[in-house]
C-alpha cells in the first residue's frame, strides 16, 4: 500500500494567472512605452499571455495617448436629424442606419440642439401618424467634447455621466464630428477585419495590379485628386468617404455601388455608423468596356 506523501508549498500554490505571472515579468522595469510593449510581446511568445490578452493589452496602452480626433466620424459622415423635419421625413434615414442615437440639427450641423434616442420615437409609431410629435420633447442634452480630448480621459466622462455619444468641436466651436463609446472601446478590444482591409496601417490608397485602387474612405479629397489624377472638388466635403455618402444619397451598404465623374465606387466595408473602405476604378467607355469583355472571352477560349 503506498504512503501518502506530506503535501508541500508547491501542491498547495494555486495555478497562477497570467496576470501574476506578467507581473513578473514587469520586474524587469522598462524604461519607456517601445520597451514595456516589447516586454509584453515577449510574454505572449514565452506563452504568459495569449493573443487576445496582448492585443487588448497594447490596446489599453494606445487609448491613453489616442485623441478623440483620431477615432470621431467626421461630420461629412454623420447621420442626423433636422430639428423642423417631420417624423415621416426622418423615419427613413433612422431605420436605415439603424443607431440608437442621433444628433439633432438645427439651421445647420454646426447647430446641434439635442440627441434623439430612437426608442422615444416608438409612442409615436405605436400611435401612427396622426399622433402628436414634437422633437422638442424628447430631445437629450447634448455632450460635447474638443477633438483634442485624450481617449482615456473620455472613457471616464463616458462612464461617470452614463453618455454614450459625444459631439466633437473643433478649435473653432465649429462641429467636427461625433464619437461614441462604442469607438473607444473598439480601439481596446479591436475590430472585426476582413479580406478588403489594408495592411499598411499609414496607407491610405493602395494601388492595386490592375491599375484600381483600394481607398480608406477617411482619406481627404485632395489625397486622391493628387494620387490618381482626379479633380474631385473639396469645397464640401473634406473626405472621400463623405463625398461618395452624398452620392448616395444615404449611409450605403457592403457591395453598392456609385459613379462620380468617371470613376465607380464599390463599398468594400460598412457598418451601421460609416463607410470604411472602398474600391475605385475608372468607368469603363461602352467602347473599352466590349474590348475588355471581347478579350475576357477570348482568354477564357
Amino acid at each position: 500500500m503506498k504512503e501518502d506523501r506530506p503535501s508541500t508549498a508547491a501542491d498547495e500554490r494555486p495555478h497562477r494567472s497570467w496576470l501574476e505571472r506578467l507581473g513578473q515579468v514587469l520586474q524587469a522595469e522598462p524604461r519607456d512605452r517601445e520597451e514595456l510593449i516589447e516586454i509584453l510581446r515577449d510574454a505572449y511568445r514565452r506563452g504568459l499571455m495569449d493573443a487576445d490578452a496582448l492585443s487588448m493589452t497594447q490596446g489599453v496602452l494606445a487609448v491613453s495617448e489616442m485623441q478623440v480626433r483620431d477615432v470621431m466620424v467626421p461630420r461629412s459622415q454623420m447621420a442626423v436629424v433636422e430639428r423642423d423635419a417631420l417624423p415621416k421625413e426622418f423615419l427613413p434615414t433612422i431605420i436605415e442606419s439603424a443607431h440608437s442615437r442621433y444628433p439633432v440639427i438645427g439651421e445647420s450641423r454646426d447647430e446641434v440642439i439635442g440627441i434623439l434616442l430612437a426608442k422615444d420615437l416608438l409612442p409615436f409609431v405605436a400611435q401612427g401618424e396622426n399622433a402628436r410629435f414634437d422633437i422638442r420633447e424628447v430631445l437629450r442634452p447634448a455632450f460635447f467634447v474638443p477633438e483634442s480630448k485624450r481617449l482615456n480621459v473620455l472613457l471616464k466622462e463616458f462612464r461617470q455621466n452614463r453618455n454614450h455619444m459625444a459631439v466633437v468641436v473643433d478649435e473653432y466651436g465649429g462641429v467636427a464630428g461625433l464619437v461614441t463609446i462604442e469607438d473607444v472601446i473598439e480601439q481596446i478590444v479591436g475590430e472585426i477585419e476582413d479580406e478588403h482591409d489594408i495592411d499598411e496601417e499609414d496607407s491610405n490608397i493602395f494601388v492595386l495590379d490592375n491599375g484600381e485602387y483600394t481607398v480608406r474612405a477617411l482619406t481627404p479629397i485632395e489625397d486622391l485628386n493628387d494620387e490618381i489624377g482626379t479633380s474631385f472638388s473639396d469645397d464640401e466635403f473634406d473626405t472621400i468617404g463623405g463625398l461618395v455618402m452624398n452620392a448616395f444619397g444615404h449611409l450605403p451598404k457592403r457591395d453598392e455601388e456609385a459613379e462620380i465623374d468617371g470613376y465607380r465606387f464599390k463599398v468594400l466595408r460598412a457598418d451601421n455608423r460609416r463607410i470604411h473602405l472602398l474600391h475605385v476604378a475608372p468607368t469603363l467607355k461602352d467602347g473599352a468596356a466590349s474590348g475588355a469583355a471581347a478579350s475576357g472571352e477570348h482568354l477564357a477560349s
